[in-house]
C-alpha cells in the first residue's frame, strides 16, 4: 500500500484520482473517514460534551467550520481543543480505514478486476500512526504558492487559514525526511503522475514476490 503525504493543497487527492484513471488501485481517503466520523451519534455527543453546543448547526449537525475554529492553529487554548477532538474521533477513524484497507485487500468478485495497489490519502498519516498501514511513503512536493492558490480557489481559504492548517500538522521538513519517496509536483501534473506510477510499479513488483 502507497501513502501519500504532503502540505496541505499538494495535489494528493487529485493526482490519486488521476492515478486510478489509469490503473486498477483503491483509494482510501481519511478526510472521507473524518466526516463520516463527525454523523456518527456517539462521537457527536462527545463533541457536544467536550466543546459545546456552539459546534453544531441548527439541525443538530457538526459545524466544521466553527469546530475548525476552535481546533486548527498555534495558540495553546487551540492545540489543547485539538488534542481533545483528536482523542475523540482519532480511534474510530483509524477503525474505518482499517475496515476499507481490509475490504479492499479481499478477494474480489467475479465482475470486479483484482486491484493492484491500495493508496492512503491522509492528511495526518504521520501524526496518527496510520504511515504503519503502508508500505511506501511518498511525499508531494509542491510550492506554497502553488497550494496557496489551490486551497484558495477550491475551499477560498486565505493564508492565513492555510497556515493554521499547516501548523496543526508535522512541518513539511519531517513529512519529507519520513516519506520514502518524493514525486515534484511544481509543474505539469502529468509529469508527476509519471513519477508516482514508477513508484506504483516499485510497490506492484515487491508485494508479487
Amino acid at each position: 500500500m502507497i501513502g501519500l503525504v504532503g502540505g496541505v493543497g499538494s495535489g494528493k487527492s487529485c493526482l490519486a484520482r488521476l492515478l486510478r484513471e489509469k490503473h486498477p488501485i483503491q483509494i482510501v481517503e481519511g478526510d472521507s473517514a473524518g466526516h463520516l466520523v463527525l454523523t456518527e451519534p456517539a462521537v457527536k455527543s462527545q463533541l457536544r460534551t467536550a466543546f459545546g453546543d456552539d459546534v453544531f448547526n441548527s439541525s443538530g449537525d457538526v459545524d466544521r467550520r466553527r469546530l475548525g475554529r476552535l481546533v486548527f492553529g498555534a495558540t495553546p487554548e487551540q492545540v489543547a481543543a485539538r488534542q481533545k477532538l483528536e482523542q475523540i474521533v482519532h480511534p474510530r477513524i483509524t477503525e474505518i480505514l482499517r475496515q476499507q484497507i481490509e475490504e479492499a485487500q479481499s478477494q474480489p468478485g467475479q465482475s470486479q478486476p483484482r486491484i493492484a495497489a491500495i493508496v492512503l490519502d491522509a492528511a495526518l498519516m504521520l501524526e496518527t500512526g496510520w504511515r504503519d498501514f503502508c508500505d511506501r511513503l511518498v511525499f508531494i512536493d509542491t510550492p506554497i504558492e502553488q497550494r496557496m492558490k489551490r486551497v484558495g480557489e477550491t475551499r477560498g481559504w486565505s493564508r492565513e487559514q492555510l497556515q493554521s492548517r499547516e501548523e496543526s500538522q508535522f512541518p513539511l521538513e519531517q513529512k519529507r525526511r519520513e516519506a520514502d519517496d518524493v514525486v515534484d509536483n511544481s509543474g505539469d501534473v502529468q509529469v508527476a503522475l509519471s513519477q508516482l506510477e514508477t513508484i506504483l510499479s516499485r510497490v506492484m513488483g515487491q508485494t508479487s514476490r
